[in-house]
């Protein structure tokens, strides 16, 4: 049985770790943060993510899975997959390779026999021949090393499914290299339950997950110019959206207008994609993804300027709450959320702004401490001048608009996703305002 390291043990990579160990493989993860190993070591998941702490703790008891600080402790294994993030470099569009190319300088000289590395952090495409390049040179194994780009498709919320059951797995290698056959046997389960595994260069590889992650969000910005133009005319761009999702070309996922995309993926993604096609000289093959941004972030503005309507034109003195804060459901991942930025310019205006979340309370306040925050609907909603819904979470969809009637001092909701039964809360005497909806 081949044993495994997993490099960054951040979303991506304890996720890989936990599933792998799932498969039966030995599996030692490692990470910088001394916390952060010591809290997965003792069974403590350091996100919210359904599923993987029962799963953690199981694998951890079955002795396949430890976690480490030191890379003389992963140096042996069979195949090493590179997990650490790739954030937006400040200031800039392109992606910030900091931490992937730490991470190549710490292990590369470890490699004292042959072994495959594979990447699976996003990076801008042209990476993986040069870090191929880094390992030969760096390496005491020399070419024996082999570099293979294996993309994630992690949806947060879905992560231990679509690690142990992914759609579809894709594996860039160098022409003539074996790394494949040894990928096929790490995912030998899944590929035995029918995914497709596609061998394809470095630079197809790295391009399929931007390329996958700039046809979504312009899918996703593409219904929400779709409800400016209904605000505009009195269309209902639910209905819209039913009635040309039904196309089996369109299809109606991600055709869900309101307040946009966010997190740590799809927005840094777009851009490091721009800011890659610009070095490489394609630059007008997406201007098309400046616009897509545009309107997205866009969207938060027109929703600000609701709840300013709403409130009579002002927003001094008004109790503003705020129903989530994480960038989506099942998810306590704040980052570049659309609803804390949201919250945070109302707050800025002068309003009394209250915010809960199922689970991202913790890291709302860590990002936004001059917020309040609460510990429940009901809390959240006190003597509210106008709520808004912001994050689709079930318990949100679930609220009784004519019990929360008597908690707030105005009836006045904005549905910000289009998740909430508009003639529910209608029918209960609420002042019902969404995105695209007459």
């Amino acid at each position: 049985m081949l044993r495994l390291s997993v490099i960054g043990t951040g979303y991506l990579g304890a996720t890989h770790a936990v599933c792998m160990s799932e498969l039966g493989f030995e599996v030692v993860g490692i990470d910088s943060d001394p916390d952060k190993v010591a809290r997965l070591s003792d069974g403590v998941v350091p996100f919210f993510e359904p599923g993987l702490g029962p799963l953690l703790q199981k694998q951890l008891d079955s002795g396949r899975l430890t976690f480490t600080t030191e890379y003389d402790d992963v140096a042996t294994a069979d195949v090493h997959f590179l997990c650490v993030g790739t954030p937006q470099s400040k200031g800039e569009l392109a992606a910030d390779l900091t931490y992937v190319d730490g991470a190549v300088s710490a292990l590369a000289p470890r490699l004292e026999r042959p072994t495959v590395v594979a990447g699976k952090s996003t990076v801008p495409v042209g990476t993986a021949a040069r870090l191929a390049e880094r390992f030969a040179a760096e390496s005491p194994a020399g070419e024996g090393v082999e570099l293979a780009w294996n993309p994630e498709f992690l949806r947060e919320g879905f992560a231990v499914e679509d690690t142990l059951r992914p759609d579809r797995l894709v594996v860039g290698i160098r022409p003539g290299g074996a790394a494949a056959d040894v990928l096929r046997e790490v995912y030998a389960a899944p590929i035995g339950n029918g995914t497709p595994y596609l061998v394809t260069d470095y630079p197809t590889a790295e391009l399929v997950k931007v390329a996958a992650n700039a046809f979504l969000a312009t899918k996703i910005s593409f219904i929400n110019a779709m409800a400016e133009v209904c605000d505009a005319v009195g269309g209902d761009v639910v209905q819209l959206a039913d009635a040309i999702g039904h196309d089996t070309r369109i299809g109606r996922r991600f055709l869900n207008a309101g307040l946009g995309f966010g997190g740590g993926c799809l927005p840094k993604d777009i851009r490091a994609f721009m800011a890659r096609a610009g070095e490489v000289g394609a630059d007008q093959a997406l201007t098309f993804l400046r616009e897509v941004d545009a309107i997205n972030m866009r969207q938060r503005a027109r929703v600000i300027d609701l709840a300013r309507e709403l409130c009579e034109g002002s927003f001094l003195g008004k109790r503003v709450a705020i129903l989530g804060a994480a960038f989506k459901p099942d998810s306590d991942d704040v980052r570049d959320s659309p609803a804390l930025n949201v919250a945070g310019q109302i707050s800025l205006q002068g309003a009394n702004v209250t915010v809960y979340d199922p689970e991202a309370t913790a890291n709302a306040r860590a990002t936004f401490p001059t917020l309040s925050y609460a510990t429940s609907v009901d809390e959240a909603c006190a003597n509210a001048d106008v709520v808004l819904h912001l994050t689709e979470w079930s318990e949100f969809r679930a609220i009784d608009p004519v019990r929360l009637a008597d908690v707030v001092r105005q009836r006045k909701v904005i549905d910000a996703r289009n998740a909430l039964d508009v003639h529910a809360w209608r029918s209960a005497g609420w002042t019902y305002r969404a995105l695209g909806r007459p």
